[in-house]
């Protein structure tokens, strides 16, 4: 009976675990989000020569390794999808700066 509740309670510890990383990973794409907008503010006011792409192509691999996730809750699915929908509406106001800048759109 022992053993029974050892393995359920490994089970349990693994399951917050899991949830603890997500959330974590979570946060990490809310503040690299936040991060890369910045540093293309920066660029369009002419801080910087070279637009960001390699950290804006870093983090649509992340998100799509997270959102490939299937063992996400229901409001950590929500969570991801806001995340997801704030970068999508940020990476077409930057396609459209850069067109009318007269740049390469990526």
């Amino acid at each position: 009976m022992a053993l029974v509740r050892n393995t359920i309670s490994r089970k349990n510890q693994s399951k917050q675990d899991k949830i603890l990383e997500i959330e974590e990973q979570l946060e990490r794409l809310e503040d690299d989000i936040r991060r890369l907008k910045i540093d293309f503010d920066i660029y369009f006011n002419g801080g910087t020569k070279k637009a960001p792409h390699r950290q804006r192509a870093s983090l649509e691999a992340r998100i799509k390794r997270i959102n490939g996730n299937r063992d996400l809750s229901y409001a950590t699915r929500y969570r991801l999808n806001g995340l997801i929908s704030r970068y999508t509406s940020f990476r077409e106001l930057w396609r459209r700066k850069l067109k009318a800048k007269g740049e390469e759109i990526y």
